[in-house]
């Protein structure tokens, strides 16, 4: 006898299997590609770290290249020489501070006894040091982050920028070399005062020629991701000068 497959019943009988079997394969594939995920994440905040030191596989002047996957690791061991925990008054080195999660720190902290860790990584590249800060923020849509790298006086070396879902053509331009390269020579000390450095709409220095006014150009149509991009750097670095202060001393 065949079986009747215009009923409704049949119909969200099958729908049912083909979730459990689809979920079941995709559950698998999940699992076994999770270290190969973890594995590139990993590689993924070292180029980031890298490339606002200035290490990359740029070429051209609008280029973003990185250092490629297969020699990232062995070019971060030998360019990053420490890698600092900051928790309140107490700095320890961990070979794996690059893999702190800042937002969960960040929720951590909401608990008033909490010291929030504070990575910190210091690198070196052509006899200079470099102190590069990883900052996290919210753009107009989503998260936005990046690393800042510093020398000893707060000038900035170079940076790198990313979103998770920033609009293409506007605030999606924040991790585009024109716009990451005008960081570079900042100061993000005013005198004495931290300044940080603001993504100013009323900039009156276009071509950036200006390094002690603690201001960039901002992006057309993006105000809201480059107000963002402005708070993440004030407000999370802001929380390394009492360590980074006493570099001078």
């Amino acid at each position: 006898m065949a079986k009747n497959t215009d009923k409704n019943s049949y119909t969200i009988i099958f729908a049912i299997v083909m979730v459990l079997v689809v979920g079941s394969i995709l559950a698998g594939l999940a699992q076994g590609l999770r270290s190969t995920i973890k594995q590139n994440e990993r590689f993924e905040k070292m180029q980031n770290i890298l490339y606002a030191m200035g290490v990359n596989d740029n070429e051209g002047d609008g280029d973003v290249n990185f250092i490629p996957t297969k020699t990232v690791e062995a070019d971060f061991n030998k360019y990053v020489k420490k890698q600092l925990v900051i928790q309140g008054t107490d700095v320890s080195e961990d070979k794996e501070a690059f893999l702190i999660d800042l937002n969960k720190e960040k929720e951590k902290a909401k608990d008033p006894s909490y010291k929030r860790r504070l990575p910190l990584f210091v690198g070196e590249k052509e006899g200079e040091t470099f102190y590069v800060i990883p900052v996290r923020g919210k753009g107009l849509w989503d998260a936005i982050w990046g690393f800042i790298a510093i020398d000893k006086d707060f000038v900035v070396q170079g940076v790198f920028f990313d979103h998770k879902g920033e609009t293409p053509g506007l605030g999606g331009e924040i991790k585009q070399r024109y716009f990451m390269d005008d960081f570079t020579g900042e100061h993000i000390l005013s005198g004495e005062a931290f300044e940080g450095i603001t993504v100013a709409k009323g900039n009156n220095d276009p071509l950036n020629k200006d390094k002690d006014d603690n201001e960039v150009d901002a992006l057309a149509g993006a105000t809201i991701t480059g107000d963002g991009v402005t708070a993440m750097i004030k407000k999370d670095m802001r929380m390394y000068l009492p360590y980074l202060k006493t570099l001078k001393q």
